[in-house]
């Protein structure tokens, strides 16, 4: 498989989309406060025009023009990180949840911290909304982009949502 990969700017951050033709496998937030090592591989191909619609999404996501990506997804996950993602998914643009309610969500209630290890291991930020989950305390934790960006994101999409 060719992967290829482009960077761009938002609003907040730097962004790394990293794909082939089977979809979207990583998203990297260039933010100064991530907790993963991310390193452009020799052998993907840099290639902005292969992403075209992607960047639109993205650029449409931050100027509040859209709520849900429809991006084709090349990922891998264990059947319960997909339950997570699935779940994740399913929180309303402008919403926030805990990660109890996501492990109730997904049927098991005692999961919290798992759910929170299947949100730090998410490989596409922002396009599945791991940032719209918060500890059961209301603080806002463990985001692997860093605390300061998913405020920003947590913030933009309760602007948005009223408009």
């Amino acid at each position: 498989m060719i992967y290829k990969y482009t960077s761009f700017n938002s609003p907040f951050c730097g962004i790394i989309l990293v794909g082939s033709k089977a979809g979207i496998s990583y998203v990297h937030l260039q933010t100064g406060e991530e907790t993963k090592t991310f390193n452009i591989d020799t052998s993907w191909h840099k290639d902005d025009e292969f992403f075209t619609n992607e960047k639109k999404q993205f650029d449409n996501y931050f100027n509040g023009s859209l709520i849900s990506f429809d991006i084709k997804l090349d990922i891998s996950a264990t059947p319960f990180q997909k339950k997570v993602w699935s779940a994740l998914q399913k929180i309303p643009y402008g919403k926030i949840c805990t990660y109890g309610d996501i492990a109730r969500k997904i049927g098991n209630i005692k999961a919290a911290r798992a759910v929170g290890m299947a949100n730090n291991r998410n490989p596409v930020p922002i396009i599945i909304p791991c940032h719209r989950v918060i500890g059961a305390n209301g603080k806002l934790t463990g985001f692997s982009s860093g605390i300061t960006i998913k405020r920003k994101l947590i913030e933009l999409e309760a602007i948005n949502s009223y408009k």
